[in-house]
């Protein structure tokens, strides 16, 4: 489902679920992801960031999509090049909110960023969406 995404056609991300609440994201800095200042734009680290939140939060729900309800984020490190690497776990549940933090570092494990969202589930079926297995 996530990588038939439209969106990551063009970011090219690479996503895998370590365990149920903690999901991983990869994604090669290129220089079409850059600002005037030639390092990756932050919508780049928050996509990052989202995604691998996001999914570590939907890796407990087995029935609906959830859905980004608020999310912040800290950009503490510019990057230009290379792999860099989004972690998320969910840190706290409840039946209809998930909290989850996330972490992007660069190849050399040096932190760039740091966010935390809410999740909430939807009523948009898994079973509905034609991308999903």
């Amino acid at each position: 489902m996530y990588h038939a995404a439209p969106i990551n056609e063009y970011f090219a991300p690479r996503l895998h679920i370590l365990e149920a609440g903690t999901a991983e994201l990869r994604l090669m800095i290129r220089p079409d992801f850059h600002h005037a200042a030639k390092a990756a734009h932050g919508a780049v680290y928050f996509k990052a960031l989202d995604d691998a939140t996001f999914f570590a939060a939907n890796s407990l729900v087995e029935d609906v999509f959830v859905l980004t309800v608020s999310f912040n984020i800290y950009l503490t490190r510019p990057v230009s090049e290379g792999e860099v690497i989004a972690t998320g776990r969910v840190v706290s549940r409840s039946k209809r909110l998930y909290l989850a933090e996330g972490v992007l570092s660069d190849e050399r494990g040096r932190e760039l960023a740091r966010g935390s969202g809410a999740f909430m589930p939807s009523t948009i079926g898994l079973a509905d969406l034609s991308e999903y297995r």
